[in-house]
């Protein structure tokens, strides 16, 4: 096992772990806000900083607030398990939504990737790097969008052909103001965040 100790977040990596002990370990409640990544015997178990909660939770946040002024109509599922046994893969992502697979979903309490569709659109904080290539992981379970932000930049990925392609803006929600949020992103650990989320919406009610 490897871990890597940083101030601001623990990542443990673990490789040659089966996917009925990956069943086990997800399927735990008492595990401390602890986020599990699978990738075919690769298991990777982050324990998330306050930074790291706080910036995911603040994108989330702007998220919502996009989707009431413009009127679209999401599914949130934050942090929820998503798992493909014929994969041998699972995650949990920081944030993630159903947008325009939203009614797809609805009344469904369990989702079962091998027959319901995956989030449109996962939200990742980079504070630290990840052991598991998430990119690949989240490309061959289909995530058709991926937002990544390492505190400097947030950056949108697009799924092209099985692989993801840098794009300037979002396909899930056209037209969020992506450079604005940054901008606002860059403010939130000095700022107060009902301000922030104030000046975003005021913002896209601009637009």
């Amino acid at each position: 096992m490897t871990t890597i100790e940083l101030a601001v977040e623990q990542r443990n990596f673990l490789r040659d772990v089966d996917w009925q002990t990956y069943l086990a370990l997800s399927d735990t409640t008492d595990r401390a806000g602890c986020r599990l990544t699978y990738d075919q015997g690769d298991l990777e178990i982050m324990t998330p900083s306050m930074p790291h909660e706080r910036y995911g939770t603040m994108i989330g946040r702007m998220v919502e607030r996009y989707s009431e002024i413009f009127d679209i109509e999401i599914r949130s599922v934050a942090s929820t398990t998503f798992r493909r046994a014929d994969m041998h893969r699972g995650f949990e992502a920081d944030e993630a939504y159903y947008v325009q697979n939203a009614e797809r979903i609805r009344g469904i309490s369990q989702v079962e990737l091998e027959i319901h569709p995956p989030p449109d659109l996962v939200v990742e904080i980079e504070i630290s790097r990840s052991a598991i290539d998430k990119m690949s992981l989240f490309a061959a379970m289909g995530i058709p969008e991926l937002w990544r932000y390492n505190r400097e930049s947030l950056e949108v990925y697009c799924l092209k052909n099985q692989t993801y392609a840098s794009a300037a803006t979002s396909e899930v929600f056209p037209g969020f103001p992506l450079k604005y949020a940054e901008h606002l992103l860059g403010l939130q650990l000095t700022s107060n965040e009902t301000t922030l989320i104030r000046q975003f919406a005021r913002h896209c009610e601009s637009l």
